[in-house]
């Protein structure tokens, strides 16, 4: 059998080689991924640490915190996969060494490159499906992507730990690893043409989030300033369900704080002070965009239901299922200033889609947590 296997990898490797897949150019691809992927896994970590509405870690300035974390996660993460494609197209003569097993820190080597590729191909995909919301995989998208996010982390530390004697010997650029003759390309037109790709796919879809390059987003599923009242939309009244009883004139808002509920209704809400600020509204997806929000804030609407300003809460939805149908929210949130329960947007009142009749809109904070079509706040502590 190994007779038989050791001229297939031969050949395999004669058709797959080329002149420019380089340790150099391993490294130079290398280091830059890696530098992608550790923007995207601390981002990441930020990102889901918000989402499990920790009591202990309260940012709401700056106000834009969330929109730059998560943006540089999402740009980060289209960001790697041309870095991810480029690297294993260099280094993947070497899967057809013969023999395969030559030692038990070779297995080893070979069994932590297959757990880094493997997770990591698999981290970008599903990622990259979440942005344009397609779920067609059967596992929930966040935690699994967070936990093969610490798979892939850890596994390229492995990587960089077994490597590292090879990164230092051929960081510099002097160092000698010439491509042989014959090229189609040269490392360094091999590398621009990586980096003309990463800049393409970067500048095509980081419009969502970075407002000078809206014009030239291309590829990103949301666009600023299009959707209701000039701001995109993850999820419609319809697809939640919502629309009847957002809409029924018998509406009302239910604080409550012990044993003492009250109830709010539209025209009591907009009889307490409005105040107006201007917050972004920041998604996992990725997309984000400034607006401006005016109704109560939360603080004011705890005093008047007889609770305290700065109070845990628990918030519900009109909405009866799903992560947004509900949320809660530490006290450093509801005392702040900025903390509105929202009844108008951009000038106007809220749009069903964008949360009618009333919604939370607080500084640093995920979407998902910006609960729309409120239906109860409950004071827990």
């Amino acid at each position: 059998m190994a007779d038989r296997l050791e001229p297939v990898f031969a050949r395999l490797r004669r058709t797959s080689s080329d002149p420019v897949k380089s340790t150099r150019t391993a490294v130079v691809i290398g280091r830059l991924l890696g530098a992608a992927f550790t923007i995207c896994f601390a981002t990441g970590v930020f990102s889901h640490v918000l989402q499990d509405y920790p009591s202990w870690i309260v940012l709401p300035r700056p106000v834009s915190l969330y929109r730059v974390t998560q943006g540089l996660h999402v740009i980060s993460g289209i960001a790697s996969i041309p870095l991810l494609l480029a690297k294993l197209w260099t280094v993947y003569p070497r899967l057809f060494e013969w023999p395969p097993i030559r030692s038990l820190a070779g297995v080893l080597e070979r069994l932590s490159i297959a757990v880094l590729v493997t997770a990591s191909l698999v981290e970008v995909a599903i990622g990259l499906l979440n942005i344009f919301q397609v779920y067609v995989f059967p596992f929930p998208f966040r935690q699994t992507h967070y936990a093969l996010g610490w798979i892939v982390f850890g596994s390229l530390i492995v990587h960089i730990a077994v490597k590292l004697p090879l990164i230092a010997r051929y960081w510099r650029s002097g160092a000698r690893d010439r491509p042989r003759a014959g090229a189609v390309v040269s490392r360094r037109g091999l590398v621009g043409i990586v980096g003309v790709m990463v800049g393409a796919v970067t500048v095509t879809t980081a419009g969502q989030t970075v407002d000078l390059l809206k014009p030239f987003n291309i590829l990103g599923p949301r666009k600023q300033n299009l959707g209701p009242q000039g701001l995109p939309v993850n999820k419609t009244a319809m697809q939640a369900g919502v629309i009847a009883v957002a809409k029924s004139p018998e509406w009302a808002l239910e604080v409550i704080a012990g044993d003492t509920t009250r109830s709010f209704d539209l025209m009591a809400l907009r009889a307490l002070p409005q105040t107006t600020v201007d917050l972004p509204i920041a998604c996992v997806e990725g997309w984000s965009q400034m607006a401006r929000w005016k109704g109560v804030r939360m603080r004011d609407l705890l005093e008047a239901a007889g609770a305290p300003a700065e109070s845990d809460l628990k918030v519900r939805s009109l909405q009866r299922n799903g992560v947004t149908s509900r949320m809660e929210m530490p006290a450093g949130f509801s005392a702040d200033p900025l903390t509105l329960v929202a009844l108008e947007l951009n000038g106007e009142v809220l749009d069903i889609d964008h949360g009618y009749p009333a919604r939370v809109i607080a500084p640093g904070r995920p979407g998902a947590l910006q609960t729309k079509w409120l239906a109860r706040i409950e004071v827990v502590s």
